[in-house]
């Protein structure tokens, strides 16, 4: 038998979970984040943790394992499916080579502005829960609710409200042809970079600017070497909890029930902690950096990227396929009703 280092990995993570305390009589759920405690993510897992085991009156535990401690958030994913773990908790970003349908949600204003909007699409959407969990599920995963951290912010070296303010622009971005070609298409030059060389790169002028969720633009502390942050509205920091589908059937329907049940009314809960854990991030830079730029491009400004990155769908299309056009065309069918 030929032994893989996703074996040896998913057999270390089998084998450290094994020592994981377990109440007498407990069934025990494991519940993975790419972020650290304190988070967004960590801030889901708890209260899924406190709901489940007041309503089982502790039947069941939930553990949660914060970042790196199972692996990267690729491999925790590939541990739900093979079920090691129950559920993780993972930005859409780190989905694209396990179910490259899903990098829909990378794609530049798919997503509207309002907030509203878009946690009632993520939470209830019908091609969401309906074509793409069909795709989850051929690679062993149940999608169990979507939410967003938060809009992605710019932050650069100088003001940027138009395709033309962005020539002779380093943008970094993470390694996906979906996002190199969003910044093409908007006049700059992606720059695929390891997210811990970041800071360094800005800070020598090798890149102009980055783009996350201002939560990570405080925690790593980007705005230091950064003079603008930039609301552009063309994209949210999308995440995904998912399960293990062959564990999630094997569960009772009442279990089902409960679990669907409690992360439905979760969705309230979630977009309060974005919404706060946003606002204070954002309060923490500007008193640590009191002349830091915050420019919010109008709706007239972001038109004029949204139709400059109309034909970035090519390369989603191109990575996903003929099924990925059809959740495309799904999608916008959705969003256009709402």
């Amino acid at each position: 038998m030929t032994i893989t280092l996703k074996h040896l990995r998913t057999t270390a993570a089998a084998a450290l979970l094994s020592f994981a305390p377990v109440a007498a009589f407990a069934e025990d759920w494991k519940f993975a984040i790419e972020e650290i405690p304190g988070s967004i993510m960590d801030a889901y897992a708890q209260e899924f943790k406190s709901r489940i085991e007041t309503a089982t009156n502790g039947d069941v535990t939930v553990t949660v394992y914060p970042m790196g401690t199972l692996g990267t958030p690729t491999e925790t994913v590939e541990q739900a499916a093979d079920g090691v773990i129950n559920f993780t908790n993972v930005s859409i970003g780190n989905l694209g080579t396990i179910v490259p349908e899903s990098q829909v949600f990378l794609l530049p204003y798919l997503l509207p502005s309002d907030a509203a909007v878009i946690s009632d699409i993520l939470s209830s959407s019908e091609t969401i829960y309906g074509p793409l969990n069909e795709d989850f599920r051929t690679r062993g995963l149940e999608i169990m609710t979507m939410y967003s951290e938060g809009p992605q912010v710019w932050t650069t070296n100088r003001e940027i409200r138009t395709p033309e303010d962005f020539e002779n622009f380093k943008m970094r971005v993470m390694v996906s042809p979906i996002l190199v070609e969003t910044y093409n298409n908007m006049g700059a030059s992606p720059t695929p970079l390891p997210f811990g060389e970041v800071f360094g790169a800005l800070q020598l002028g090798a890149i102009d600017g980055q783009v996350n969720p201002i939560p990570t633009i405080e925690e790593m502390k980007f705005y230091e070497v950064t003079s603008h942050l930039i609301w552009a509205g063309e994209q949210e920091l999308v995440t995904t909890v998912v399960a293990g589908s062959d564990w999630f059937e094997t569960l009772s329907p009442e279990r089902q029930e409960l679990v669907r049940t409690t992360m439905s009314d979760m969705t309230g809960f979630i977009d309060g902690v974005v919404t706060d854990f946003n606002q204070e991030r954002l309060d923490i830079i500007q008193e640590a950096k009191p002349d830091v730029s915050l420019v919010v491009l109008t709706e007239e400004e972001r038109d004029v990227f949204r139709a400059r990155s109309a034909d970035t769908a090519a390369a989603y299309v191109e990575t996903a396929g003929a099924r990925g056009q059809e959740l495309l065309d799904a999608l916008n069918a959705e969003l256009a009703g709402n």
